[in-house]
């Protein structure tokens, strides 16, 4: 077990993602789905089912035959996995003793029988506490796509969270392909901001539009004259951008003003402070006014399209929130 170290990295499993409970053998009380959700789940003392108590997990029926529980999970994207938490939260006297995990590369799962799967067992049986996040280090750094989480004998598990790095092939995408390159499924990161009081960076590089406006960026109300407010964002991969999308979903009373997009170009395997005045940064999207709860296409309007770059940075004008960015673009040479 270790210490939690996943600020650089993401939850592969991620329902918000794309992640998926594809199959398990029990759900009687608390159906596989909540594994993915975010958070730790919650507890609400007098809500029942007519199966018995409400518990936000995944919870299996008490076994009375032998055998255990186990569910498979299709992760949102291939990756290498280094850390791992099964959170037992809130189950106390119906926690599963002990879990392991197993892990598989499957290119297609239609018609797939799981029990012939080439599973490698990545964590050997290990003991949970209850009501708590049980974290494992994953030595294992092959990439795989599905995982099979086996509890014994049954029980619940209120998360599970499986922090990595995203894998892409990029050999198999074409040098004239339009691709997301700010998107968190082809590997894009939120390295850093000046401000997330109200939601985490991490949000503008989500899948799909914001679901409220918990589900974005946004920043504390700023009082200094002239502020501004800014996020930095790894690339996927190095290349030029062609088409970008600042979207303000759900942003109404506080949008930003404006904003402007940026770009920088680190070289492969060089750290560099990316707020050191020695950073060039080339303009992307001049200062472009915004408008609330709007979807802004930007095509003509970008500037330094045949440059390339590795990382970019989105300044608001004064403050405010956004939900999503996308970066559409052509990869270039590492």
């Amino acid at each position: 077990m270790s210490a939690n170290t996943f600020n650089n990295l993401i939850d592969l499993a991620a329902e918000r993602l794309g992640g998926k409970t594809l199959l398990c053998t029990d759900d009687f009380f608390a159906e596989k789905e909540n594994l993915l959700k975010p958070g730790r789940g919650i507890f609400i003392a007098d809500k029942y089912t007519d199966r018995g108590k409400w518990m936000d997990g995944w919870e299996s029926r008490r076994k009375r035959v032998p055998g255990h529980d186990w569910c498979v999970i299709q992760l949102a994207t291939s990756g290498r996995i280094h850390e791992v938490d099964i959170d037992t939260n809130h189950f106390l006297g119906n926690h599963p003793p002990f879990a392991s995990l197993e892990a598989a590369n499957i290119a297609d799962v239609n018609g797939i029988d799981f029990d012939s799967v080439n599973w490698v067992e990545i964590l050997p049986k290990m003991s949970l506490q209850p009501g708590s996040q049980n974290i494992f280090e994953i030595e294992d750094r092959a990439i795989y796509t599905h995982l099979r989480l086996h509890i014994y004998p049954d029980g619940g598990v209120a998360r599970l969270k499986v922090y990595g790095e995203v894998f892409k092939d990029w050999s198999k995408v074409d040098a004239t392909e339009l691709i997301d390159l700010a998107a968190a499924t082809n590997g894009a990161k939120s390295v850093l901001c000046n401000d997330m009081f109200f939601s985490h960076m991490d949000n503008l590089i989500m899948p799909g539009r914001g679901v409220n406006m918990g589900d974005g960026w946004e920043t504390k109300r700023n009082r200094t004259p002239n502020n501004k407010d800014w996020v930095m964002v790894k690339l996927a991969h190095r290349g030029s951008i062609k088409k970008a999308l600042i979207d303000t979903c759900h942003f109404k009373g506080n949008y930003p003003d404006s904003c402007m997009i940026e770009g920088c170009n680190i070289e492969a395997g060089k750290k560099a402070d990316l707020q050191s005045d020695g950073i060039k940064w080339s303009t992307i999207l001049p200062q472009t006014k915004l408008q609330a709860d709007h979807e802004h296409y930007f095509e003509t309007e970008l500037q330094n399209t045949d440059q390339h770059f590795t990382h970019v940075r989105l300044t608001i004008f004064p403050d405010g929130g956004i939900s999503r960015m996308r970066l559409w673009g052509t990869i270039g040479l590492l």
